[in-house]
């Protein structure tokens, strides 16, 4: 009589080999997250510092003196929105810039946006943000509080480079 069936030795070869494949998928599994979570943070970073260069064009200015084509048709508007190197005072001005000057009156555009929605950081799933002033210096510990010139991840992790992400 013949029986047929899979030996314990058969078993345990697959078994064997099935674990050495999983231990082989897992890091693979992590470090794809991780890569997926550092392109999204790129991506977040390269959007915020479009919006505050395109701010940074539209309400120009040197202390007093204006020199952006917004900030010299809005000009009370301008010294409420923009420091006085011509950076957005915050972060939630790129969301709305209510307008006071010609344009508001003759087009009937009242609000000028730049960012949709200020963007989570996807390192710390909060809002988040590094900031850092004009005048502050690219190693910031601590954000001045006069304008927004560039911002970083609040995460104190090292990225796959080697790198911190609030160095990037």
């Amino acid at each position: 009589m013949k029986q047929s069936g899979v030996t314990l030795l058969e078993l345990l070869i697959t078994i064997t080999i099935i674990m050495v494949l999983a231990s082989v998928a897992m890091p693979l599994s992590k470090v794809s997250g991780k890569r997926a979570r550092e392109l999204e943070l790129r991506q977040e970073l390269r959007t915020v510092r479009a919006a505050i260069d395109a701010f940074k064009l539209d309400w120009n200015r040197d202390g007093d003196l204006s020199l952006g084509p917004l900030c010299i048709k809005n000009r009370l508007t301008c010294k409420e929105a923009s420091g006085v190197s011509g950076y957005p005072k915050t972060l939630q001005t790129l969301l709305e810039v209510k307008l006071t000057g010609e344009e508001a009156t003759v087009k009937g555009v009242t609000i000028k946006r730049y960012l949709r929605r200020i963007p989570v950081d996807p390192l710390t799933g909060k809002a988040d943000w590094r900031l850092r002033c004009f005048t502050d210096p690219p190693d910031m510990s601590s954000w001045c509080g006069e304008d927004v010139y560039d911002l970083a991840s609040a995460s104190p992790e090292v990225a796959l480079d080697g790198t911190m992400y609030r160095d990037w």
